[in-house]
């Protein structure tokens, strides 16, 4: 007998365009970022993203535009058929939008699939130029019910007269309803942030213009800072532009504000010569292959730099804390293509370029992400071997990657050497004096002397690198009392301790010419600081739930409240997610009392102003993506003094009060590799009566 042979077929099953939506979108953001992107590719000059009802169960998300829509024949041959090469076609013909010029930014033809990320039932309608309008209805529930692709009914129906583009209007509207998740402010501020981030803050698109509203919850984005009220505050700004492997244009600016007018203005443009010696790129990119032509196009790279350090923050930025919540929630150098952003360079997750990592390393001249804006553009037609992933988390890490990535990388060392000299100034000038800061005052005396006087050449980094690594250190120490205070030594021990050792060390740059006996002293020194970095990090952690906790310190606390008639609304009670977190459980319980003794002494303050105040604290539970937040909030006097503040050690606005607690229960939950933040009202949900008193969230990350 001969063998058979049959004639086999793949049946793509039902489940599996879920499976792709789940799998490959990340989160709604990323979902409405697609539906964005099919905007733009369809000649849109704008995409308006619009919720109605949020807390609601009859919520409903509209994203709308006025792109050039779809005939019925491409609804069923190119929207409804996953994986379509139809963009990719006009990619690789060069085949460009009619009214702006475009080329499709998506390509892989299932983005639009992750729609299914945001609600179960969908419903599209479309009309093209010269065509009639086309309603298509998807319920994705129905994709669990029938075992093969094919066989889900999907309703398409063609209107002989328009019902929403009349008179010769063009576009896609899509409406999602039955939302899979409850949309809360933490959600609606995140995607506000990446729709509005889809587009450069730089440069003007007057072509296109996406945007997100909630209808009758404008508060929901109170607070939100913009790009116009942060980059005047920028010191340092550079642009520069590479082709074929070189540095053509470059421009560097250094801006100090009107309030440091001992330092002047500083450019530095392509003539300088520092600039023309390091020009050619192609000559340090040991990993390309000059035998094949790895197309990524002309590369325009910008970034406007920020100075953190607290002695600058002082000389001009009067909102600090919203200050460093926008360069924390939006720095990092983003990339674009034809103006449109490409996920998730950018993000603050993503240190792509090892920002932090190089800051670590050296702390004075690099710069981490949470100090620069930056964007990077491609042009889509020439950047065609960087290839997006299916996942939408950037591009493949190829050669030509990895081309674009070196590029930048030798961008972001030439700023920084042209940025020192401009740093070194201001901190001469206006940084930490001998009176003021005497530790710090003597490391960066310390580190000057053995950058110009200490050889060889050997010895000179090990020192330098020490010294950078103690003045990371010792800032940390000197912000985190708790290590020292767990030590049983008071922070004047502490300061005399480094204090003595640097002294130490100058005497020896000065008058020894002993290498081994300075190395040994600034070992000693890290050591030392190590050591005191080392206690909070003792202390053991385990599982534990977070509402027994919760529990426990307000039962430790519970005759102080009755005392003072202070009522505390339970509202973690109700709280259904996860209630199992890692953490140092006395700590925490300790940290919740202070808390609440905190909102005690503040509550009597407010009471005593008015004597018909009902004292309450309200204390609840919120998860997220990325942290379980504990909310204590009170409705007392609020914060007196700036919260940038209040964590530092000693600083306090009670009379007498020693200002350690807050500065204590921020070094516990860095150390629990949690967060803790001062929000602004509307961050998260709050009953009114809370609005003008103190607000507190223990993040814990999950």
């Amino acid at each position: 007998m001969g063998n058979k042979t049959i004639s086999a077929k793949f049946k793509p099953r039902a489940r599996l365009l879920l499976q792709l939506g789940d799998q490959l979108i990340k989160n709604e953001s990323i979902a409405l970022v697609e539906l964005v992107k099919n905007s733009y590719d369809a000649d849109a000059t704008r995409a308006d993203i619009i919720m109605e009802d949020p807390e609601s169960n009859d919520c409903t998300l509209i994203i709308e535009d006025d792109g050039y829509g779809m005939s019925l024949d491409t609804v069923l041959n190119v929207w409804l058929e996953p994986g379509s090469d139809y963009k990719s076609k006009k990619i690789k013909n060069l085949e460009f939008s009619p009214r702006f010029k475009r080329l499709p930014i998506g390509e892989k033809g299932i983005g639009r699939f992750g729609v299914h990320k945001l609600g179960d039932v969908i419903e599209m309608t479309t009309k093209a130029q010269g065509s009639k309008e086309v309603h298509v209805i998807i319920d994705w529930s129905l994709f669990y019910r029938y075992d093969y692709l094919e066989d889900v009914p999907i309703q398409v129906i063609e209107r002989e007269v328009p019902e929403y583009f009349k008179n010769g209007e063009t576009g896609t509207s899509i409406t999602i309803r039955k939302l899979r998740e409850k949309w809360n402010r933490g959600i609606a501020r995140e995607v506000k942030r990446s729709i509005t981030a889809l587009v450069s803050p730089f440069e003007t698109h007057d072509s296109f213009k996406p945007t997100f509203n909630i209808i009758d919850k404008p508060e929901w984005f109170e607070g939100l800072l913009e790009w116009d009220e942060i980059k005047d505050y920028s010191l340092y700004n550079f642009k520069a532009k590479i082709s074929d492997n070189k540095i053509i244009e470059f421009e560097y600016r250094f801006t100090p504000w009107a309030s440091m007018p001992k330092v002047s203005k500083r450019k530095i443009d392509g003539s300088n010569e520092l600039i023309k010696s390091h020009s050619n790129i192609q000559k340090e990119i040991e990993f390309i292959d000059s035998s094949r032509n790895i197309e990524i196009g002309d590369v325009v790279f910008e970034g406007y730099i920020f100075d953190r350090d607290p002695y600058i923050l002082k000389m001009g930025v009067s909102d600090k804390k919203g200050f460093k919540n926008y360069l924390d929630g939006n720095g990092g150098i983003r990339v674009f293509r034809d103006k449109l952003r490409v996920y998730d360079y950018g993000e603050p997750e993503n240190d792509w370029l090892e920002l932090d990592y190089k800051r670590f390393q050296n702390p004075f001249r690099s710069f981490s992400n949470n100090q620069i804006l930056g964007a990077v553009y491609l042009d889509r037609k020439f950047s065609i071997n960087l290839i997006e992933k299916t996942n939408r988390e950037g591009f493949v890490e190829n050669i030509a990657y990895k081309k674009l990535k070196f590029s930048l990388e030798h961008i972001v060392k030439l700023v920084e050497i042209i940025r020192e000299s401009d740093k070194r100034r201001l901190k001469n000038i206006y940084g930490p004096t001998p009176k003021s800061e005497p530790v710090m005052s003597l490391l960066i005396e310390a580190k000057e002397y053995a950058e110009s006087k200490v050889e060889p050449l050997t010895v000179k980094k090990q020192i330098v690198k020490y010294l950078n690594k103690i003045e990371s250190d010792y800032k940390r120490v000197n912000e985190n009392l708790l290590k020292a205070a767990g030590a049983g030594l008071s922070m004047s021990v502490v300061v005399h301790e480094v204090e003595k050792i640097i002294a130490e060390i100058m005497q020896v740059l000065k008058t020894e010419d002993s290498n081994s006996r300075l190395l040994k002293l600034v070992k000693h020194l890290s050591s030392l600081i190590d050591g005191y970095a080392e206690i909070i990090r003792r202390s053991k952690q385990s599982s534990e739930n977070v509402i027994e906790v919760i529990d426990q310190a307000i039962f430790n606390t519970e005759y102080r409240l009755k005392a003072h008639n202070i009522e505390i609304i339970r509202q973690y009670r109700n709280y259904s997610g996860e209630t199992n977190i890692k953490l140092t459980k006395s700590l925490i319980i300790g940290s919740l009392m202070n808390l609440i003794d905190n909102s005690i002494y503040w509550l009597n303050k407010a009471r005593s102003s008015n004597l018909n105040l009902k004292q309450k604290i309200f204390i609840d539970l919120i998860e997220d993506r990325s942290y379980i937040n504990l909310i204590i909030s009170d409705n007392g006097t609020g914060f007196l003094i700036p919260t940038e503040d209040i964590i530092e050690p000693f600083v306090s606005a009670k009379p007498g009060g020693v200002g350690l607690g807050l500065h204590i229960t921020n070094e516990i939950m860095l150390a629990q590799n949690g967060r803790l933040i001062f929000p602004d009202y509307g961050d998260f949900e709050l009953p009114s009566e809370f609005k003008s008193g103190a607000t507190i969230v223990l993040a814990f990350k999950k």
